[in-house]
């Protein structure tokens, strides 16, 4: 039985440099998920309802064929989290955008359909900063866009994976086509 509630993430692959910039950042500025996560888009949100086999099973089936997702991040947006008193930086995709919501979407079909949140907006997005303080995220999130950035990437792999006292351990990666 997993150590914790399960999730499905996407370890983007990126430039070193680009990686190097995002993990300094996350270093200074998230200090809440820096040492328990490394940069990712989540698809499925932490859930506990669907096992860990039979999650697995599901991500191979809706995510066959789906073609690996191009993308590219320009713009750093701030956000209120639902789930817990923090504000966050995410960086979100200009290009690929698309494609991860309908992956995102695809993989809440069938037995996690019940899970999915409808009250909170999907926004697909790699987490580089949380505060308790939203005008703290809003001058961080300046201070990104104005840097001009652009970070070009790929998602070509699907991880399932629990969350626990120990950080997120995968237990099936599943590849995208």
């Amino acid at each position: 039985m997993p150590a914790g509630p399960l999730v499905v993430i996407a370890y983007p692959s990126i430039s070193p440099r680009d990686l190097d910039w995002i993990q300094t950042f996350r270093s200074k500025h998230d200090r809440l998920y820096f040492d328990i996560l490394a940069p990712h888009f989540t698809f499925v949100f932490p859930q506990s309802s669907v096992a860990g086999g039979e999650l697995a099973a599901h991500v191979r089936e809706k995510s066959a064929a789906f073609p690996r997702i191009d993308f590219t991040l320009r713009c750093a947006a701030v956000w209120d989290n639902a789930m817990i008193p923090y504000w966050h930086v995410f960086l979100v995709p200009d290009e690929g955008f698309s494609a991860v919501v309908k992956l995102h979407d695809r993989l809440y079909e069938g037995v996690l359909a019940p899970e999915l949140r409808l009250d909170i907006p999907f926004i697909p997005h790699i987490g580089i900063a949380s505060s308790r303080d939203a005008t703290a995220c809003k001058a961080l999130a300046d201070q990104v866009n104005a840097l001009g950035l652009s970070i070009t990437g790929t998602i070509d792999a699907l991880d399932v994976a629990t969350l626990g006292n120990e950080g997120v351990k995968t237990i099936e990666r599943v590849d995208l086509a």
